[in-house]
């Protein structure tokens, strides 16, 4: 049995002005507040007995997509030397916990990615997942312009030995704990991202996401449950709670666990954590519906156009 957790946050920077540019020259503040305030989830969690956990999406910043600002672009850091990665890489191995930490990458090369890094309980950077799929749009409440401050993954940064996954773009990490992938936010809504997880071999993959608006909110339950079932692993959705200034777009939050047989209990005693107790052993047994979906798959003719 593992004890999984989410965070379900907003920007936990106080002095949000109404004109942004007055945050010039203060991102690192902005940063630091993120990460302290989820340093606190983190030792939560903890005492809480939570053996692996995963931070929103962007986790160390608001979500600033829902404008074009180029002042933004600042806030994105190494993968694996950045100051985040390096004091959550020193708080895995004292909490002996596994850490997934969405944040905004600028690679070497100068290009910028959304990018989740894996930390080991050891403070071991396992690797990274980079978004796959950037969406760049408006709906009824506010909109997503991704497309200008990051681009889709490379399939780079992935590889390492604890990797089992041979598809560059979707990881897999073998841990303590299991196999764990990761697929963030929009990448939730195409059918390949977790098909190509669960072929490698993931029994759990977290999805920290930021997403408003009605389709979306009532997507967000379905297709995590129809995956689960559908591909016979543990999916964890991460989603912001609340609003956050200046741009005031509600957050509808509603995270939670979700297996082959359903939505799982909330163990959680904080309310910005989601806690949820995950038995691998389920993806072993025999499904209670009957069905044997990876017997009775017909590979042969799904091709055909």
């Amino acid at each position: 049995m593992i004890r999984a957790a989410l965070t379900q946050t907003i920007n936990a920077f106080p002095d949000m002005p109404e004109d942004l540019k007055r945050l010039e020259g203060r991102l690192e503040d902005v940063r630091k507040a993120n990460v302290d305030h989820h340093l606190a989830l983190v030792a939560s969690a903890k005492q809480q007995g939570v053996q692996v956990i995963c931070f929103g999406e962007l986790f160390p910043g608001p979500y600033f997509a829902l404008r074009n600002d180029p002042m933004w672009l600042g806030l994105a850091e190494d993968a694996h030397t950045g100051k985040t990665v390096t004091t959550l890489r020193q708080v895995a191995q004292e909490q002996s916990m596994i850490i997934i930490a969405p944040l905004y990458e600028l690679a070497p090369s100068g290009r910028r990615f959304n990018t989740a890094v894996v930390i080991d309980e050891t403070g071991e950077v396992l690797g990274t997942y980079r978004k796959t799929h950037i969406p760049h749009g408006t709906n009824e409440q506010g909109s997503f312009l991704e497309g200008n401050y990051y681009e889709r993954s490379d399939g780079g940064n992935s590889l390492g030995p604890r990797n089992v996954s041979k598809n560059p773009f979707f990881p897999v990490w073998q841990t303590s704990l299991g196999k764990l992938g990761v697929a963030i936010c929009y990448d939730r809504h195409f059918e390949g991202v977790m098909s190509s997880l669960a072929h490698a071999g993931a029994e759990l993959i977290f999805s920290p996401a930021v997403t408003f608006g009605a389709k979306s909110q009532r997507m967000w339950h379905l297709e995590f449950q129809v995956d689960a079932a559908r591909h016979n692993v543990f999916i964890g959705g991460s989603n912001r709670k609340g609003v956050e200034a200046p741009w005031n777009q509600p957050y509808f939050g509603e995270s939670h666990f979700t297996g082959p047989n359903g939505v799982l209990k909330n163990q959680s005693t904080h309310d910005e954590l989601i806690i949820a107790d995950v038995d691998l052993g389920e993806l072993k047994r025999p499904d209670p519906s009957g069905w044997n979906l990876p017997r009775d798959t017909r590979l042969d003719i799904y091709t055909r156009r």
